[in-house]
């Protein structure tokens, strides 16, 4: 034991050496995680998207709809920078990405509410802007129903109704909603705390299949070999340490900055969720292993790591649900273990959930050392033939 555990010291050291050699190895890990997060967090400080540019094409010109546009430009949802008489302008606007949205008064709009007919309000959302266009058409929304029910309001007023009965008639049922772990609709918490991770995972996978390529490449494998006392087991546990212990203090940076300075919430337990994310790095380290003891060719195996770690951002589940994907898609979104710590981080951050349902997304991230094991004969003799391929 005493001989083993020297060997790994031996080989973590050797590695420690090519790391600060290459100065790509820091850049690709610390650079990254650091540009992502400044990144993510200024993009995304104020937790929704808020003054979405729209357009209001006003052809009746009353009182009434100055007063409306008036009222939805106090709100923080929109920002009007466009009023017109014409909906061509409007369009225009639309077309060069000025706005996300159009909303057009139609003529006699103040004479219809006052004859006590129903005018028409048109809705234009530029859905090639999702995020910008659903903001706009929901306040759209939101304040013709709010006009509609104020005018209700004045007109029952008028013929000597009491408040409480009025607004039993404007809205017989009241909606009482409550968002779960999130009330303050806040992007960030469901996007950063998941996007942050991924990408460190992408690291992960991507500098995982460098190191151990790049012994075949440059065909120093037999020393990195001889170094561990010519133990496979020995060679990648001392190789992969420095990386894990640089890997682990990312990820616990980044957990420190979102859920302590920038207050994310964590309703759950905190360690189980640091503990996933141990777990979540072992997976990836894992499937690196496999990846480049499938294919021991530098370059093939990038190309599969940097396939493989992408589509784990579509099929994690956070930008899509999962259940409404095909099912041989289901199944292999199970296969990304970035849609593992996506669920541990719901379960313990935001569902404040029991244990024993964090449990077995922690034994599916378990469960990716298994081809790493399968593949390592093979890998081995590629480390040990040198059989990279010149061309």
């Amino acid at each position: 034991m005493k001989e083993i555990f020297i060997n790994i010291i031996r080989v973590a050291k050797r590695e420690l050496r090519r790391m600060f050699i290459r100065p790509l190895y820091m850049f690709a890990s610390v650079g990254v995680m650091v540009l992502c997060t400044v990144f993510f967090l200024s993009i995304m400080r104020h937790g929704a998207p808020e003054r979405m540019p729209v357009a209001v094409v006003d052809h009746d010109h009353s009182s009434i709809s100055r007063r409306f546009c008036h009222e939805m430009q106090a709100t923080p949802s929109v920002d009007i920078v466009l009023i017109t008489g014409e909906y061509r302008e409007a369009r225009q606007a639309m077309q060069r990405g000025e706005v996300f949205g159009i909303l057009e008064i139609p003529d006699g709009f103040y004479a219809d509410l006052a004859s006590f007919k129903r005018p028409e309000l048109h809705f234009y959302v530029n859905n090639a802007y999702t995020v910008g266009a659903s903001t706009a058409y929901k306040q759209f929304l939101t304040m013709c129903n709010l006009t509609s029910g104020a005018f209700q309001r004045e007109v029952l007023r008028k013929k000597g109704l009491p408040d409480h009965l009025i607004m039993k008639r404007i809205q017989p049922v009241a909606i009482d909603a409550h968002m779960v772990a999130n009330p303050w609709s806040n992007y960030a918490i469901y996007l950063v705390s998941t996007i942050l991770p991924g990408i460190l995972g992408l690291v992960v996978l991507m500098l995982t299949i460098f190191a151990i390529g790049f012994e075949l490449k440059s065909k120093s494998s037999r020393k990195w070999l001889h170094t561990a006392g010519e133990n496979y087991t020995v060679a990648m546990i001392g190789k992969l340490l420095p990386y894990t212990v640089l890997y682990i203090v990312l990820g616990v940076s980044c957990g420190v900055i979102l859920f302590r300075f920038m207050h994310f919430p964590v309703y759950g337990s905190t360690w189980r969720l640091m503990f996933g994310l141990l777990l979540f790095v072992f997976a990836m380290e894992a499937m690196a292993i496999t990846i480049i003891g499938l294919l021991p060719t530098l370059r093939d195996a990038i190309s599969i790591g940097a396939l493989y770690g992408m589509l784990g951002f579509s099929l994690s589940g956070f930008t899509y649900p999962v259940m409404n994907m095909l099912p041989p898609v289901q199944a292999l979104a199970n296969l990304e273990p970035l849609r593992h710590y996506y669920l541990i981080y719901v379960n313990e951050a935001l569902m404040a959930a029991p244990a024993i349902n964090t449990l077995p997304h922690a034994l599916a991230l378990c469960g990716f050392f298994i081809p790493a094991l399968l593949v390592s004969r093979r890998l081995h003799n590629a480390l040990i033939n040198q059989n990279y391929p010149l061309k």
